[in-house]
């Protein structure tokens, strides 16, 4: 694995973005921003289309005390966009290089959306080991509605659509009027009338991830389900939802039943209304998450 590092001009607050570059061993460039450090690492994965800066707000708050590590995962933002690789397998497989080139023996994990996924792939694979806290935001048990789950089971996963609409959904993505679809996709994740800023960032940032990426990616990553994966979670385990979002709050809850001694947090529609209350409310969401990350072990257990 190769390693260097560049200066591009991005969205980060008042800042030009320091990122550093590694080649995985199957030879794709990932984009990543580490802000160095001495406490307890947290690694933060963005979601399916979006990017590393979904995490400007956390990156710029927690780091003054904490070293943040954030990644563009292959085919978004700033890392190659290879025309292989795109299964939250291989993503989890990117992210165990990424800590094993960091030398990150021990770490807090932080997921968002897909990003949760990818962190539930790792877990699956390469166990809890070198995860000291886990972070689990906005992101269902099993995004797809399988035909050989109930439908009470389909509720309390949080599957969004079925398969057919998943299929549809893709199809519609991969012709010449995909960015029209893109763009509904990424204003369904709001409630009400979103900022206008915030929703014209999230719509740009899905733009840096072309069609022969997303498309599979997002078949791959709403075909799995996680829910045999939560109860061999045995790290403290912190759930986020967000009333207002496009996943169901109750699919959280259910997700905090299945991880033992998990706990939950769910902003009300006051405090935040959407699938980023990172963007929506940094300042509520940092805090919740600080909190968490900073709670000492509880040596009786």
């Amino acid at each position: 694995m190769r390693d260097g590092a560049g200066t591009t001009k991005g969205p980060w607050p008042g800042k030009e973005e320091v990122m550093k570059e590694l080649i995985t061993t199957d030879g794709t460039r990932l984009a990543y921003r580490d802000t160095g450090g001495e406490d307890v690492p947290l690694v933060m994965l963005h979601g399916w289309g979006q990017t590393q800066a979904m995490f400007r707000h956390q990156v710029e708050s927690l780091s003054p005390g904490r070293r943040v590590v954030t990644v563009d995962f292959r085919g978004h933002g700033l890392s190659d966009k290879p025309k292989h690789g795109y299964r939250i397998a291989r993503f989890s497989r990117d992210v165990l290089e990424l800590v094993d080139h960091l030398g990150l023996v021990r770490f807090d994990a932080l997921g968002w959306s897909m990003g949760v996924s990818v962190w539930w792939s790792f877990i699956d694979q390469y166990g809890t080991g070198r995860i000291r806290r886990l972070v689990a935001v906005d992101q269902p048990a099993a995004v797809a509605a399988v035909p050989w789950t109930t439908g009470e089971e389909q509720q309390q996963s949080g599957a969004i659509f079925d398969v057919s609409q998943l299929l549809e959904l893709g199809a519609a993505l991969a012709t010449p009027g995909g960015d029209t679809v893109r763009a509904d996709f990424v204003r369904g994740m709001f409630s009400g009338e979103p900022d206008p800023e915030i929703l014209a960032f999230v719509a740009q940032e899905i733009t840096a991830t072309p069609a022969y990426a997303g498309v599979p990616l997002l078949f791959d990553h709403c075909a799995q389900d996680w829910r045999d994966v939560l109860p061999r979670i045995d790290v403290p385990t912190l759930v986020i939802g967000c009333e207002g979002s496009h996943v169901n709050p109750e699919s959280q809850r259910f997700i905090t039943r299945q991880i033992p001694g998990a706990r939950i947090h769910v902003f009300t529609s006051d405090v935040a209304s959407s699938h980023f209350p990172f963007l929506e409310n940094p300042a509520a969401f940092n805090a919740v998450v600080e909190k968490f990350l900073a709670e000492e072990p509880d040596l009786s257990a």
